[in-house]
């Protein structure tokens, strides 16, 4: 959606090197309406096409599509593709349609770029799911790749978001990820159950990230996105913690 960072410069690399000198890479740059509800940061998200397009180039695209919103979608639009079982928990719980957005502006995108190969992020894990499943469900031909994500030198997961932050929720938002990495430790020293694994990933989050507000921290399969009460090496944790105007989000798949 734009105010592009490392993460995104990440995906852009990795498109080039798959496209080889013979193939071409599309960016993407949109800030998707469907995907915001009512009093969420839609008028306020950042946006600098200029940087974006500098940053485009610089990792090797060879095309940038910007396209107006009423150039989009139609003014009287009645049709949109929706999940109904990946999006339901997680970040869908507590933003009802967002991932209804989601699916059809990216069905869009693939449409109208008939692209064949198509790069995203893990920090976002519930979407990358959910685009795996619509690419399954509805025969889409496009092979989706998945990279993993890209954090600052503290381990913060980079997002365009991060700007919100004050300085001292800077200073905190690295908890999220030292808790992550806390609970993996204890997983792997043995402790399986989802339960006491939660429950110090939320005591480690009070403790160190204070002005933080959790929305949730879930163990989940990581193909179904339903909860694991026993941690396995196919388990993923995430969460999203919120701070003030930031809602952070944040996962890291168990490995052994």
């Amino acid at each position: 959606m734009g105010a592009l960072h490392e993460g995104h410069a990440a995906l852009v690399r990795a498109a080039r090197q798959h496209a080889g000198p013979s193939g071409r890479v599309l960016v993407s740059v949109f800030v998707n309406p469907l995907q915001f509800a009512p009093g969420e940061d839609l008028d306020r998200y950042p946006r600098t096409l200029v940087q974006d397009l500098a940053l485009c180039e610089a990792c090797g695209a060879d095309a940038v599509y910007a396209p107006l919103t009423t150039d989009f979608y139609a003014a009287d639009r009645s049709i949109s593709i929706s999940e109904s079982s990946l999006s339901k928990g997680l970040c869908g719980a507590s933003r009802p349609g967002h991932f209804d957005g989601v699916c059809t502006v990216v069905a869009k995108l693939f449409n109208q770029s008939a692209c064949a190969d198509a790069f995203f992020g893990k920090k976002d894990y519930q979407q990358l799911a959910i685009i795996r499943r619509m690419v399954r469900d509805l025969d889409l031909p496009v092979r989706i790749h998945a990279l993993d994500t890209v954090r600052e030198a503290d381990g913060l997961a980079m997002s365009s978001r991060n700007r919100y932050l004050s300085v001292s929720e800077r200073e905190q938002a690295p908890a999220i990820y030292q808790g992550l990495q806390r609970v993996q430790a204890l997983w792997r020293g043995g402790q399986n159950s989802a339960t006491p694994l939660l429950e110090a990933l939320k005591a480690h989050l009070l403790a160190e990230a204070p002005l933080g507000s959790l929305d949730y921290a879930v163990l989940v399969n990581r193909d179904t996105l339903q909860p694991d009460e026993i941690a396995d090496s196919h388990s993923l944790l995430a969460l999203a913690l919120r701070f003030g105007g930031a809602r952070l989000i944040d996962n890291l798949e168990l490995q052994p």
